[in-house]
């Protein structure tokens, strides 16, 4: 019995001539496709039903096989050279879509010319309020003659509390109030601490210093405290003054220039309080008038009262604990807290909105970073 004429694996039956009749329609078909073809996507799936591994070109390709011999390589070059006009019809359909989505683009995206130039990183970033305020103090004291020191943020027990003359039932000294290391964390067994203060940079420059001295020691201070006005991590400054001759004369000056410098004001009222801190005898707690107009502060002026810092005498102990002998050498120290003076003069009410980092609040809050303060123009002009 003779064997059956053999079929296409795509089931198409095998073509019998060179140059099958319908060879011509199937490229009028596909041109037309893909000249239809309204954009980029459409484009592709005409590709897929032509070209693809199920397509009609593609078909073909795989029937060359079952051919007769005698006319394969005809039928071949046929297949071939639709195979080749298809895809140099497909790219020249690809360049025109994309040409004409690019015009679209262009037209719909065209910018303004005329409009102002937008600012740049450098315009629209800003500085934290903290840091403005720590920049605007160091240029107030420096004016003063004061030097900056540093010290680390990780302190002694002994260099934190006990050469400041701090006894070991004082409050402060409670893990209540302090954050302690290990008992064991610090060379020869000494207890650390994260420093409550930045006065343990006071102690670090007396030891490694002679007088006179003038320095203030901005840093970041911790204490376990945390409500609108507290956090456990916040930003103080202190300032000392060590030689023979200073005196609580020379301490006020010191503090009215500042405050008049800092709030930007011709005259301040301020009162000097009694009050007790270890380190310092006779010590004092700094008040500064106020009114209220509306949500807005006037500081310097009327009649209600603000603390804003304490201050005092360096207490001869402490003198004595760094190796100076108070018989010959007297001064002066004082400590405010910076995130407090930034919220009185520049209106913040929330203290812990300074650590959430917030953009909107830093947008709102925060400063030019080309807004260098400078006593010469204005602090915060």
């Amino acid at each position: 019995m003779a064997k059956a004429k053999p079929k296409s694996k795509a089931g198409v039956k095998a073509p019998t001539s060179a140059v099958p009749p319908d060879l011509g329609t199937l490229e009028a078909d596909i041109l037309a496709e893909i000249e239809r073809a309204a954009d980029l996507a459409a484009l592709d799936a005409v590709r897929v039903a032509a070209l693809g591994k199920k397509g009609r070109v593609s078909a073909l390709m795989r029937s060359i096989s079952e051919v007769p011999p005698e006319e394969r390589k005809a039928f071949g070059q046929a297949v071939n050279g639709l195979k080749a006009r298809i895809n140099a019809a497909l790219e020249a359909r690809k360049a025109a879509l994309a040409s004409a989505a690019l015009e679209a683009r262009l037209a719909r995206e065209r910018a303004d010319i005329t409009l102002p130039v937008r600012p740049g990183p450098l315009a629209e970033g800003r500085v934290h309020p903290v840091s403005q305020v720590m920049e605007e103090i160091t240029e107030i004291f420096a004016d003063m003659g004061f030097s900056i020191a540093e010290g680390p943020d990780i302190e002694t027990d002994e260099n934190n509390f006990t050469k400041l003359n701090i006894p070991p039932e004082h409050p402060a000294r409670q893990e209540h109030d302090t954050f302690y290391f290990n008992a064991r964390d610090g060379r020869d067994g000494a207890r650390l601490v994260l420093r409550t203060h930045t006065s343990p940079v006071q102690i670090r420059t007396m030891e490694s210093s002679e007088p006179p001295i003038r320095i203030i020691a901005p840093g970041r201070v911790y204490r376990c405290d945390s409500d609108q006005t507290h956090t456990p991590m916040f930003h103080q400054v202190e300032g000392l003054v060590i030689d023979t001759e200073t005196h609580m004369g020379h301490l006020k000056w010191c503090l009215e220039a500042f405050a008049k410098a800092f709030f930007e004001v011709d005259t301040v009222k301020m009162r000097f309080r009694a009050s007790h801190f270890p380190f310092t005898e006779p010590s004092m707690e700094v008040d500064i008038g106020y009114s209220k107009v509306g949500d807005a502060l006037r500081i310097g002026e009327g009649d209600d009262w603000m603390e804003i810092l304490g201050c005092g005498m360096v207490h001869p102990n402490v003198l004595r604990n760094v190796g100076y002998d108070p018989e010959v050498h007297q001064g002066f120290a004082f400590g405010v807290g910076i995130d407090r003076l930034a919220m009185l003069k520049y209106g913040m009410a929330d203290l812990r909105a300074f650590f959430a980092a917030d953009l909107r609040w830093l947008a709102h809050y925060g400063f030019p970073p080309l807004d260098v303060p400078s006593l010469a123009r204005g602090l915060s002009s």
